[in-house]
């Protein structure tokens, strides 16, 4: 099964202060491991909210919104898309992270024919 793991933070119009040497570290190794389990389909970081774009249905009108977003409390900082065999499975991988703080968003990618 496949899941998409989500990164939430606050408002974040401002690009993220940089985490430590060691933190960084501690990052890759946690990441190093999840790639040599063969868990980590793709990951990333996502560019501060100041920098996106939401794209808004009304019927047939489309309204485009310049970010930031900041009536949002939580957006989506950054992700990973796993494959693992359970979502038991993805919460172990994710409670070993060395974060030492944050919300992560665990969910499963619904397989659809055709997609």
């Amino acid at each position: 099964m496949r899941v998409l793991v989500l990164a939430k933070e606050g408002e974040q119009s401002k690009a993220p202060t940089a985490p430590t040497p060691e933190a960084m570290a501690e990052h890759e190794k946690f990441n190093g491991e999840l790639v040599k389990a063969g868990v980590v389909v793709a990951a990333g970081r996502l560019s501060p909210s100041s920098q996106g774009k939401r794209v808004q249905f009304d019927g047939k009108k489309r309204r485009v919104i310049d970010g930031p977003f900041a009536e949002a409390k939580e957006l989506v900082a950054g992700y990973w898309l796993w494959e693992v065999r359970s979502m038991d499975e993805a919460i172990e991988w994710l409670k070993r992270a060395p974060y030492d703080g944050g919300i992560f968003e665990v969910r499963e990618v619904s397989q659809h024919e055709g997609a």
